[in-house]
Formats: C-alpha cells, sequence, structure tokens
C-alpha cells in the first residue's frame, strides 16, 4: 500500500494521551494516529450517508408532523409513553 505522511498541529495534551496509548498497547504513535483517523473517516462518511438519506426522506415527503414528535417525547416521562410516530406520505 502507498503512504503519504500528513503533518497537523496537535494540541499538547491530545499528543500525550496518544503517547500514553501507544505505549499502553505497544504500537507506534503513527498506529494509534492511523487507527483513530481510519475510525473518524468510516463515522464521517457514515454520518453524511444518513444526512443523504434523511434529505431524500424530505424530499419524498416522508415526514414525521413536529408535533407528533412532540407528543411522542413528552409521553416518554408518563406512565403510558405513546407508539414512536411514523412518517406520513
Amino acid at each position: 500500500m502507498n503512504t503519504k505522511v500528513l503533518t497537523a498541529h496537535v494540541p499538547l495534551p491530545l499528543v500525550e494521551q496518544v503517547d500514553r496509548l501507544a505505549h499502553q498497547l505497544e504500537r507506534s504513535r503513527g498506529w494509534v494516529v492511523k487507527q483513530a483517523l481510519t475510525a473518524w473517516v468510516a463515522e464521517a462518511e457514515h454520518h453524511h450517508q444518513l444526512t443523504l438519506e434523511a434529505l431524500s426522506d424530505v424530499d419524498a415527503h416522508h415526514l414525521v408532523p413536529h408535533l407528533a414528535i412532540q407528543a411522542w417525547a413528552d409521553s416518554l416521562t408518563t406512565d403510558n409513553p405513546l407508539k414512536q410516530p411514523n412518517a406520513t406520505v
């Protein structure tokens, strides 16, 4: 696999945390940073995909009315919570 060096200004307390973790895991600082960056990028891509799906639902008018959400949320602290409302078409 081809690689490329990235540089970033990182706050010293975060560097210290990374170094402690690397020591605990008996891995290099670079390995810890690569693992963290890989996980963060995957999560960001997943979040972006969910956003696109949500916008698609809005475009298709698959919506849950605000008042239905509010009533459901308010009921969650009662003895008889409402069923979660479904989107209307």
